[in-house]
C-alpha cells in the first residue's frame, strides 16, 4: 500500500513504501540522500547501500521512483522523518536533463519570465510554484462555499457569443458556421437575465480580452469570478455582500494556508470586516492635495490614484482593501443604474493593495430606461444579441446588482507576485500561444 509524503511521519519504525518523482540527490558527509515528491509533498530517503545507490546513475531530476523502506525520526528532515534502507525501483526512468532546475526556488524576475512559461510543465514541479496554484485551488474552494452558504446559485454561460457584451474593439472575432462570432469578455449579459430566474447567481469562468496589452496586470484568456443579486434595496446591499465575499475568503485563506504563504513570503494581511469608502472625487482631491499633481478632472482614478489610496487606508484605517465610489456619469456603461441626484454613477471599485480587483455596480433594471441608455450608449436595442438580452427585463427583472472579480490578480496580490501571469497557469498574452 503507498503512504503519502506527509504521512509517512506517522509511522516511525516502520515499513513504508511511497511513490512519486526524483526531486533532488545530493551528497552530506559520503552519505547519499535524495528527496522524493509526490501530490503532498516532499520525503528524505538515506542511501547507504551501494547497489541502491547505482541504480540512480545516470537518473534524472523527474525520474518515477517507488521505494520501500524503514521510517526513522530525525527532526531535520521534512516532517520530523525520512526513510532508511531503501529497495528503489524504478517505475520510468528519465536521461535527459530538465530544463528548469526544480530542487530550489525558479526565479520570476521580469527577464526569466519567458523561460518560467516556456517550460511550465516542468516548472510546476517545482513546490513553491505548486504551492502557488495549491492556494489558488483554496481560494476558488473558499468563494464557493461563501456563496453555498448564502444561497447563490453557480451558473456556467457560453463563451462563444453573437456579440461584445462589453461593447467596443477589443473582443475576437472567428466564424462561426458561416456567422461572426466573439468570444465573451464577460458573462454580464447572461448573469443579469438569470436573476429572473435564480435570484442569486455566480460564475467561475474564462473571460478573452483582446487587449494590445503587454503590461504585468493584463490577460488575454482570464479567470472571472461574476456575481449578480436580485431583489436589493440599494447599491450598497451589493458593496455588501462583496465587502462580506472578500472577508470571508481573506481570512479563513489566510489562516488555512498559513504555511505556504509563510513559505512564499506573501504579505501579511490587513483587514477589517468594514472596508472604507470614499468616492473618486475624495480620492482625487486627497491624492492631489497630498502629492501636488492635480487629477481632479480625471473620470476615472489613475493607477497611482489606486496605490496611495490603499496605502492611506493600510497605514491610516488599518485595512487594504478600499471601494472607491460614485464615479462620474461620463464613465457609465449602459447597464448601469445612475443616480440623477448626486449626478454619479451607482458603482464602486474594489482596490486590493494598489490595485482594482472589482468592478461592483448597481444595474438598470427598468425596461424603457435601459432601452433609452443604450441608445444613447451606441447599442442597437434591436440587435438579436441585445434583443434576447432585453427580453428579460421587459418580462420582469427586480432591482439587482453584482460584480465583476479578477481571480488571476486577486491571487497575484495575496501572494505578492509582480505580474498576474505568474497567478496563471498557462498564461494567453500578445506573445503567448503555448504551451
Amino acid at each position: 500500500m503507498r503512504t503519502l509524503s506527509k504521512d509517512v511521519a506517522a509511522n516511525i519504525d516502520q515499513q513504508v513504501t511511497v511513490q512519486g518523482w526524483l526531486h533532488k540527490k545530493r551528497k552530506l558527509g559520503g552519505l547519499n540522500f535524495i528527496n522524493l515528491r509526490d501530490r503532498s509533498g516532499l520525503v528524505q530517503i538515506l542511501i547507504e547501500d551501494k547497489t541502491e545507490v547505482e541504480k540512480l546513475r545516470g537518473m534524472q531530476i523527474g525520474t518515477v521512483l517507488e521505494i520501500t523502506g524503514k521510517v526513522v525520526a530525525d527532526e531535520r528532515a521534512f516532517g520530523g522523518a525520512e526513510i532508511h534502507e531503501p529497495n528503489i525501483t524504478i517505475l520510468v526512468p528519465v536521461t535527459d536533463e530538465p530544463p528548469i532546475e526544480i530542487d530550489k526556488p525558479i526565479s520570476h524576475k521580469s527577464e526569466h519570465l519567458d523561460t518560467l512559461f516556456e517550460h511550465r510543465n516542468i516548472s510546476m514541479r517545482n513546490v513553491h510554484e505548486t504551492a502557488i496554484f495549491k492556494l489558488r485551488h483554496t481560494m476558488l474552494r473558499e468563494i464557493r462555499e461563501f456563496f453555498h452558504n448564502n444561497e447563490f446559485t453557480e451558473i456556467q454561460t457560453p463563451k462563444i457569443q453573437g456579440g461584445a457584451s462589453e461593447g467596443g474593439a477589443e473582443v475576437f472575432k472567428f466564424d462561426y458556421y458561416g456567422k461572426e462570432a466573439t468570444l465573451a469578455q464577460s458573462p454580464q449579459l447572461y448573469k443579469q437575465a438569470l436573476v429572473g430566474a435564480f435570484e442569486r447567481v455566480f460564475e467561475i469562468g474564462q473571460a478573452y480580452r483582446a487587449e494590445l496589452s503587454a503590461t504585468t496586470r493584463h490577460l488575454a484568456e482570464l479567470t472571472m469570478l461574476d456575481m449578480e443579486m436580485g431583489f436589493i434595496d440599494s447599491h450598497n446591499d451589493v458593496l455588501e455582500m462583496t465587502q462580506k465575499m472578500v472577508h470571508t475568503v481573506l481570512t479563513n485563506l489566510y489562516e488555512a494556508e498559513a504555511e505556504k504563504l509563510k513559505m512564499l513570503r506573501a504579505p501579511e494581511l490587513v483587514i477589517k470586516p468594514e472596508f472604507p469608502r470614499f468616492s473618486v472625487a475624495e480620492i482625487h482631491k486627497m491624492y492631489s492635495d497630498a502629492t501636488g499633481e492635480d487629477t481632479t478632472k480625471e473620470k476615472d482614478l489613475i493607477p497611482a490614484e489606486e496605490r496611495w489610496i490603499c496605502e492611506y487606508a493600510t497605514k491610516e484605517l488599518g485595512c487594504e482593501l478600499v471601494f472607491a465610489t460614485d464615479f462620474p456619469i461620463e464613465a457609465a456603461k449602459f447597464y448601469h443604474m445612475i443616480d440623477e441626484e448626486k449626478g454619479t454613477v451607482m458603482w464602486g471599485d474594489l482596490l486590493f493593495r494598489g490595485v482594482e480587483i472589482a468592478t461592483v455596480p448597481m444595474r438598470e433594471h427598468r425596461y424603457d430606461k435601459l432601452v433609452q441608455q443604450m441608445k444613447n450608449a451606441g447599442a442597437n436595442p434591436e440587435d438579436p444579441f441585445f434583443a434576447h438580452y432585453l427580453s428579460a427585463f421587459k418580462y420582469g427583472l427586480p432591482p439587482h446588482g453584482g460584480f465583476g472579480f479578477g481571480l488571476d490578480r486577486f491571487l497575484q496580490l495575496i501572494v505578492g507576485l509582480n505580474n498576474v501571469k505568474e497567478a496563471t497557469l498557462y498564461p494567453r498574452d500578445i506573445n503567448r500561444l503555448a504551451p
